[in-house]
């Protein structure tokens, strides 16, 4: 059983969430937790928050034990960008991209028996 929880629209490049989401893909919750905790990125804030909200899923909806939790799948996908325009020299205008990310995060447990033995 696997436990997801998902962030929509953080106005943040996915190119910057994928450097952290990198660092954490595998590791124990916990482990995770420091990780984040300790990583100096922008990233580390929200991802810190979007792994208490998949490991509380964990725990209220499929009742797994949270201490056996680990991440086994996290990925980031581009949103919708924001086209502003930056005023520059001459009369002209440049195009700024502000891009958003929706990132998603799913933990299962470590001890799960598989189901195709007997």
């Amino acid at each position: 059983m696997e436990a997801t929880a998902k962030l929509k629209f953080i106005r943040i490049s996915p190119r910057k969430v994928k450097v952290v989401l990198d660092l954490i893909r595998g590791k124990s919750t916990n482990q995770a937790m420091a990780i984040l905790k300790h990583t100096p990125k922008i990233a580390c804030e929200n991802l810190q928050k979007l792994l208490k909200s998949a490991v509380a899923n964990a725990e209220n909806n499929f009742n797994m034990d949270s201490s056996n939790l680990y991440v086994s799948a996290c990925y980031v996908t581009p949103g919708p960008t924001l086209k502003r325009i930056r005023p520059v020299s001459r009369g002209r205008a440049y195009r700024i991209f502000k891009r958003t990310s929706h990132v998603t995060l799913t933990v299962k447990e470590m001890n799960e028996p598989e189901g195709g033995e007997s």
